[in-house]
């Protein structure tokens, strides 16, 4: 491919954030696009699909409605178009399964040329008026080259392993992203820990908690958290997932930022109601009659060191309120210890020194989504990034319900006009006082 076949924007990660900007752009403009992924095909947290799991974000939260409700690559499309319309009306739930989603996401995918798999973004350079990006294509086993006027970052979370906690066997000690791969051999030790809190500790230890019966494990829940605590879900508390208070945030000052994301903790870390009662249901009937549920729960508590002792694993551990430390025996441990922003190598060597940073860890974002370059601030030729957005647009970063506002955002800043309409004053909430007061 020569230099002077330049694609108008390359998609660098196949994630349902720029799965949702390749179908919006496929559908509402005639840019010529790209998007690579080195994954053979689109899976969506394949190892926490966990059967009857929903997503915790309402199904009109897709990748396409939020900006066209018409659109064929809708979830009430794939729902119609896979003869499961009358079958989701009956089942009367506004979230629809995870593992639903990850099919009606595969169907997108499947449907769009734009998305090429197996393909690995292994450089990324600013050749001055555009950027060269150099893919492996592992399919085809051979190294191609594309230019590009527009890059859009989407590349993602990974895993948190804490110090203290990495190098251990897999199958023994691995994070909850790989909880399915491993679930068979984790159910066979005597001793089962999860380490961590949030949702994706609840809901592995309440699948868990249910094959419980049918083995002979102990399980055990630690988290340094106050408590096993509840996710902020009224109403009003989901208007901060907004893209009005978007607005409001990122026109923050980087440390008034930061001061609001603690304050938002509950709503971004807590655990599901449903899922916490779901819990409660079975250790409740399982301590009927004197039944020991064979359980421990303890919040407040942090774990620093994971040991091999070589029959198990000892974790050594600390209830920090009460300053005490002590150590735990497991021969199973999941690591519920969250993830990081997945940043590849070539990104720092090529822009760490180019661009503006608000610490060591977090660049400057524009509203727009634009990394923020110290020299020619104006150029035409953007590098977008929907990958840590956190301390730049929000609690609602890595909300499921905000993607298709970004998307908005990148393609009217690419096709400089609104060829989606941006929606504002849709909530009850406002987050600022006026010129004239309320």
């Amino acid at each position: 491919m020569s230099k002077h076949e330049i694609f108008d924007c390359i998609g660098i990660g196949i994630g349902p954030y720029n799965l949702s900007l390749a179908a919006l752009m496929e559908e509402g403009t005639d840019l010529k696009v790209k998007f690579f992924d080195q994954t053979p095909e689109f899976q969506w947290h394949p190892g926490m699909l966990i059967n009857l799991t929903d997503l915790q974000v309402p199904f009109i939260a897709d990748l396409v409605t939020f900006a066209n409700p018409q659109s064929r690559y809708s979830y009430l499309n794939y729902l119609h178009t896979h003869n499961r319309l009358y079958k989701f009306f009956f089942f009367q739930k506004f979230e629809m399964p995870r593992q639903e989603y990850n099919d009606y996401a595969r169907w997108v995918s499947a449907q769009l040329s734009s998305c090429q798999f197996h393909s690995e973004v292994i450089g990324v350079t600013d050749v001055g008026d555009c950027y060269k990006v150099v893919v492996d294509n592992r399919l085809e086993d051979e190294r191609e080259v594309y230019y590009a006027k527009h890059i859009v970052m989407g590349t993602g979370s990974k895993p948190l392993i804490l110090e203290g906690m990495e190098g251990l066997p897999n199958e023994d000690v691995h994070h909850t992203s790989k909880y399915l791969f491993h679930k068979k051999t984790t159910m066979e030790g005597a001793a089962i820990t999860i380490v961590g809190s949030g949702q994706s500790a609840a809901e592995v230890f309440f699948d868990l908690l249910k094959e419980q019966e049918n083995h002979s494990y102990q399980l055990t829940w630690l988290t340094r958290s106050e408590g096993i605590l509840q996710l902020e879900s009224s109403k009003l508390g989901q208007e901060f997932f907004a893209p009005d208070y978007v607005d409001y945030f990122h026109g923050l000052s980087y440390d008034k930022r930061m001061e609001a994301l603690k304050t938002l903790d509950q709503l971004r870390n807590g655990i599901d109601p449903d899922t916490l009662n779901n819990i409660y249901n079975i250790l409740y009937n399982h301590s009927v009659s004197d039944r020991s549920p064979r359980t421990t729960i303890q919040p407040l508590t942090e774990v620093n060191e994971i040991r091999d002792e070589g029959d198990g694993y000892v974790l050594s551990c600390r209830q920090w309120q009460e300053d005490r430390e002590f150590t735990y025996q497991s021969d199973k441990v999941i690591l519920a210890t969250g993830y990081k922003p997945n940043i590849p190598e070539w990104f720092f060597e090529e822009f760490e020194d180019k661009i503006v940073w608000e610490d060591d860890k977090k660049f400057k974002v524009s509203r727009n989504y634009q990394l923020q370059f110290k020299e020619k601030p104006d150029r035409n030729h953007h590098f977008y990034t929907v990958t840590n957005l956190e301390h730049s647009h929000g609690a609602g970063a890595t909300n499921l319900g905000l993607a298709v506002d970004r998307n908005i955002h990148i393609i009217n800043d690419i096709m400089g006009k609104e060829v989606y309409e941006v929606q504002r004053d849709t909530i009850f909430s406002q987050f600022t006082m006026g010129n004239d007061g309320f």
